[in-house]
């Protein structure tokens, strides 16, 4: 029953984050430009980690799921429970986004998206699919080893959410204009998904490279923090 919570808090909060996230650039990106954008990403995270984070750890992201797997820090079967709410909550998220939008007379899914991600001319700046896997990889990585920092035992204590609250908001900063900042495949999955399923399939035609890029670049900062500090 413990675990049944965990996964719940955990597609609430990844729910919460592609609404907020993904909303805040479809609702308000004119008005509050890229940096409002990173500030929304940014403080949805951190307000979660105060919210879930006693229950769950606050992952919300598959990425930083399979990096404390990796590191031992939780079990296969725990993990896979996680990484299937959050995949849940981030389609739970662009259904609701999507409802949203769609109140909106002059809103064009083929045309408009719902937040997603992508690369080449599906990049905001028409970043290449190189230039979009150095950062996803980078950026997911820096990602995980300020958490792992962070939230470790000689970190100073309820500063965590802060700290990678703000991380975040500093890797939508740079990363926006590229990909749009995915570093959480879930993420990416969602607002691709719904799209699809409305008949704009570009983002899921490049799904793999969110689903896989970010994966390695948090087990790669997950393994930075672990060599450098032991």
């Amino acid at each position: 029953m413990e675990n049944i919570k965990k996964y719940i808090a955990e597609c609430i909060g990844t729910m919460f984050l592609v609404l907020m996230g993904c909303g805040s650039a479809m609702i308000a990106g004119p008005e509050v430009g890229n940096l409002g954008i990173a500030f929304s990403f940014g403080l949805t995270v951190m307000v979660m980690v105060y919210a879930i984070g006693p229950l769950t750890g606050c992952h919300i992201n598959p990425a930083i799921t399979i990096a404390m797997w990796a590191n031992g820090k939780m079990k296969g079967e725990e993990a896979f429970g996680y990484i299937v709410a959050q995949f849940v909550g981030a389609v739970m998220g662009a259904i609701l986004l999507f409802a949203i939008l769609s109140g909106g007379a002059a809103y064009n899914p083929l045309i408009d998206g719902l937040g997603q991600n992508g690369f080449g001319l599906a990049s905001p700046a028409g970043y290449g699919v190189w230039a979009a896997i150095i950062a996803e990889f980078i950026l997911t990585a820096l990602f995980l080893f300020v958490i792992c920092g962070a939230t470790a035992p000689k970190a100073l204590a309820g500063f965590a959410g802060i700290v990678i609250g703000l991380c975040l908001t500093l890797i939508h900063i740079v990363g926006i204009p590229v990909t749009g900042v995915s570093v959480n495949p879930a993420r990416s999955f969602g607002p691709a998904f719904i799209l699809c399923m409305g008949g704009n399939c570009v983002a899921m035609s490049q799904i793999w490279l969110f689903l896989i890029v970010p994966v390695l670049g948090g087990l790669f900062g997950a393994w930075l923090y672990k060599t450098v500090t032991k």
